[in-house]
């Protein structure tokens, strides 16, 4: 397995793959969120990443740009990171968030935020974003928003993700 950056090509084969990871259902929400996102002025390239296995992807993570208000801090909204059901719990996910998280830190990003599973993300260094002064944008998701940060001084403020993500349905 490898993990690269994704290709126009794999966009067919990723929307599938989150609509399996997902999945089952008619309205699987996440491949329909990640081509929103990749026609986003917050979208980018460098942070949309795939695990391939010869030449099919297998796994996929994307970050996008966010925002801490009211003084605007750029940040990233991480998510989805999905893994195609035949390779689940083979350590996919955990080395797309590692690649993901590294090339975040080499590009001088300051912090990134996410909605899931807090057993999950803490292996990550994730902590609830209330620890770090960041209020998730609906207040219901308690301690499933997450942030960790990664370089410079500490920023607080509220949250705010990429546009497509306030048209989930």
């Amino acid at each position: 397995m490898i993990v690269r950056r994704e290709r126009p090509a794999d966009h067919a084969t990723v929307r599938r793959l989150h609509e399996a990871a997902f999945g089952p259902g008619d309205d699987v929400v996440e491949g329909r969120l990640v081509d929103e996102l990749r026609e986003d002025a917050g979208f980018l390239p460098h942070l949309s990443l795939v695990a391939v296995d010869g030449e099919d992807p297998i796994g996929h993570v994307i970050a996008t740009r966010g925002w801490l208000e009211p003084l605007g801090h750029p940040v990233l909204g991480l998510g989805p990171l999905g893994v195609r059901p035949d390779a689940q719990d083979k350590g996919v996910g955990t080395v797309l968030m590692h690649a993901l998280l590294a090339v975040a830190e080499a590009a001088d990003e300051r912090l990134v935020a996410l909605l899931g599973s807090p057993d999950y993300y803490r292996r990550f260094g994730f902590v609830p974003a209330d620890v770090l002064g960041i209020t998730a944008p609906d207040p219901g998701w308690g301690g499933h928003f997450q942030a960790r940060h990664l370089n410079g001084p500490p920023v607080q403020g509220a949250f705010r993700y990429a546009e497509p993500f306030s048209r989930l349905g």
